[in-house]
């Protein structure tokens, strides 16, 4: 079943960190770890390199930092679903990686079993949230303006796969749900963020919730 397997790309500045992850991954039968970097311009490279499908991220690191590896990634149109690993219980340090395209967080201490669970999850297309952090989001305003405005824009099924995506379903469960082709439901997805001014389905579903959506 090698097609179905997550390959993983570790990026982090710690080595040791990197080899506890690499030890505990390795034994997922439904995971393969790729490749490392030790920092955010070497994760970029080796991300571009290698295709992982999902790259699990510290955010401070030297050099090159989380954040600004997670901006060269979105605007190098990378697929790649990023979880951030971090130290960091800030929502001034998770907030703005979100923002800039991470897929949901996970803390260092996490539950490997807990971690295997969340790479698993965000490559499904869900968005791993905890709510004093979604809130936090909520409370900022959302890049473009009025939501309700650009709401007005979508069409009835856009609004369907909206309210979807609030829910956290992947894009395979939206397909069926609605019994749509996984590639129509991208086209519907791609057309939502265009419509309403937005980087990725984190912050649609953060939208539709703020906007009633969800």
């Amino acid at each position: 079943m090698a097609d179905k397997v997550i390959r993983v790309l570790l990026v982090d500045d710690h080595q040791v960190v990197r080899r506890g992850l690499r030890t505990f991954l390795e034994v997922q039968g439904d995971i393969e770890v790729v490749g490392e970097a030790a920092d955010g311009q070497e994760g970029v490279a080796r991300a571009e390199e290698l295709r992982p499908d999902v790259i699990l991220m510290d955010v401070k690191m030297p050099g090159t930092d989380g954040i600004e590896a997670l901006r060269q990634l979105r605007d190098a149109q990378n697929a790649a679903r990023v979880l951030i690993v971090t130290s960091f219980t800030e929502q001034r340090t998770v907030v703005p990686a979100l923002r800039a395209g991470a897929a949901g967080y996970v803390y260092k201490d996490v539950d490997p079993v807990a971690l295997a669970d969340a790479i698993r999850s965000v490559h499904a297309g869900h968005v791993l949230l905890q709510p004093e952090v979604a809130g936090a989001l909520l409370s900022q305003d959302q890049p473009g303006g009025s939501g309700h405005g650009r709401g007005n824009a979508l069409t009835e099924r856009e609004r369907e796969v909206l309210t979807l995506i609030a829910d956290g379903r992947s894009n395979r469960e939206i397909a069926r749900a609605l019994v749509l082709s996984e590639k129509t439901v991208k086209t519907h997805v791609s057309n939502i963020l265009m419509k309403l001014d937005l980087a990725d389905r984190t912050q649609a579903a953060l939208w539709a919730v703020r906007n009633g959506a969800g």
